[in-house]
């Protein structure tokens, strides 16, 4: 197994873990910009030089590839780039080049707009273009590029255009996750609790977050169904199945980030873990969905289940299940009678498709864009309905609202199309505000 697939498995637990703790949402005002003892402070050199490795409290800030592919270097980033880039098959050189030059820019971008700190992108935004320049132009090697593989070479000027896109990007732009150091960023995240809660089709929730995980589950599953499903999946050895979904270029590159969500998620401990989570947190009789909707307590106390536990927990174990069921054609040569099985019985409990009666005709697909427009049919009771968010979103006028997780997406709604929407409900606000 090559380093990267350890990796990937390694972080399994959750793709944000490292990112992520209990609670309403991670404070990333709580992480200090500064590197841990003895470590070196971090500078505009050692930001951009390809083999340092930075530290904040000691710690390695690592940054990804799709989410859960992860590095500690820049050296690492690129050795992988370079495999990735001999892996696949291309009409041109210059097709490869570009290929691999796209994942450059992400990885780059995923090192300096981290999710444990913000100090990198401080120093970036805190040096001018000129100084960037300057300082990129230093790193080259004898040869003249960046990084020199044998698939692919990393130029000087590529490097440099994918430091200044960063800073470009991120001098204007507001990233809205739960842990924005930006009051507007936080409470335009799903994560963001909801004291009064938020009515959405007749059932109130405690954020959006906690509706928009329990609607993959259909109204009438109960933890046991769950289980046994779970059971079921736990069963099979689905490496083969993966590896088959991982040779297909044109499948894979469309849905890498799928694809490795599934490989992390499918592990044995993984599955162990959704399983003792669910028995630790439901009765066999609860209903799923309704386990996640607001129930009656004091004022003050929080909710049953934490955004994060929304995301990690009920949100990746659906998407699993949903991708299972989604993805099951692609590997024909792969699947076998178990596999199966696993899919007829999901399908049964109604995993090839989302049920909410109210929306639609009651049924949509779970990667669909009716499903994916829903996120804006529940934004607009949330930013439109409810007027101390209407004043928060009206706040962010002229800046471009943005969502950047590591270089992590969504198998159920890809981060641009979110982005889109949410910079659409923000139009929709102000143009209510005229």
């Amino acid at each position: 197994m090559p380093w990267w697939s350890r990796a990937i498995l390694a972080a399994a637990i959750t793709w944000q873990a490292a990112a992520l703790r209990a609670g309403n949402d991670l404070d990333l005002r709580s992480v200090e910009p500064q590197a841990g003892a003895g470590a070196p402070r971090l500078t505009l050199q050692r930001l951009v030089n390809p083999a340092s490795r930075i530290e904040v409290h000691g710690r390695p800030l690592r940054f990804a590839l799709h989410g859960l592919v992860r590095f500690d270097t820049l050296n690492e980033l690129f050795a992988y780039i370079d495999a990735e880039a001999g892996r696949w098959t291309f009409n041109t050189p210059a097709a490869r080049a570009a290929f691999a030059d796209g994942l450059m820019r992400r990885g780059v971008e995923s090192r300096i707009v981290s999710m444990d700190s913000e100090l990198p992108l401080e120093v970036l935004l805190t040096h001018t273009r000129g100084e960037l320049e300057r300082t990129v132009s230093a790193v080259s090697t004898e040869s003249g590029s960046v990084f020199s593989g044998r698939n692919w070479q990393l130029t000087n000027d590529a490097y440099r255009d994918a430091l200044l896109r960063v800073r470009d990007r991120w001098k204007n732009n507001l990233n809205c996750w739960s842990a924005s150091s930006s009051i507007p960023g936080r409470v335009l995240s799903n994560w963001h609790i909801i004291d009064e809660g938020i009515e959405l089709y007749g059932v109130r929730y405690d954020s959006t977050e906690h509706f928009w995980q329990a609607v993959k589950y259909h109204p009438d599953l109960t933890t046991a169904d769950l289980r046994s499903l779970l059971a079921g999946v736990a069963a099979i050895d689905w490496r083969p199945w993966l590896e088959s979904l991982r040779a297909n270029q044109e499948f894979y590159l469309a849905n890498a980030y799928a694809v490795e969500f599934l490989t992390a998620n499918l592990a044995r401990e993984r599955l162990t873990w959704f399983d003792a989570e669910l028995a630790r947190v439901t009765s066999p009789a609860e209903r799923v969905r309704t386990a996640q909707q607001r129930i009656d307590r004091a004022p003050g106390a929080p909710p049953r289940f934490s955004s994060m536990d929304e995301k990690v927990l009920w949100g990746d174990l659906a998407d699993v299940l949903h991708l299972i069921v989604a993805f099951h054609g692609v590997a024909a040569s792969s699947r076998t009678p178990a596999i199966g099985a696993v899919r007829d019985a999901l399908i049964a409990l109604h995993f090839d498709a989302v049920h909410l009666a109210g929306y639609s005709r009651g049924r949509v697909g779970f990667i669909s864009p009716e499903f994916q427009a829903l996120m804006l049919e529940i934004w607009k009771v949330k930013f439109l309905a409810l007027p101390r968010f209407t004043e928060v979103i009206r706040s962010t006028r002229g800046v471009r609202l943005d969502h950047f997780l590591n270089d992590g997406d969504s198998p159920d709604i890809p981060i641009p199309v979110y982005v889109g929407y949410l910079n659409q409900i923000r139009e929709m606000a102000l143009e209510g505000a005229r």
